[in-house]
């Protein structure tokens, strides 16, 4: 399956974002994305530092470069496609 694109991409400033936040807490971390309902279209995503060892076996996980990015596989669905980018910007994110 050489050459599909990830469910979940990163952008080079969100993985080096995520990097820092991982070396800053001297911890095997990855990060947990979901969604849950609410918000003005019904749904708003989650977004969570967990330990590497607590992914569960049906999770979806997404490597980068030795970052992992871990999903329900039913919130899979409503965010399969989706870009995660990093911007210290105070507006536009």
């Amino acid at each position: 399956m050489e050459g599909l694109k990830p469910g979940i991409s990163l952008t080079d400033s969100a993985l080096k974002h995520l990097n820092k936040m991982r070396s800053e807490r001297g911890e095997d971390l990855c990060l947990r994305i979901g969604v849950k309902q609410g918000g003005c279209s019904g749904m708003s995503y989650t977004m969570d530092f967990e330990n590497r060892a607590n992914a569960r076996l049906d999770d979806s996980t997404i490597e980068y470069q030795g970052f992992a990015i871990v999903c329900d596989p039913k919130n899979m669905l409503f965010l399969f496609g989706m870009q995660l980018d990093y911007s210290d910007a105070l507006i536009g994110g």
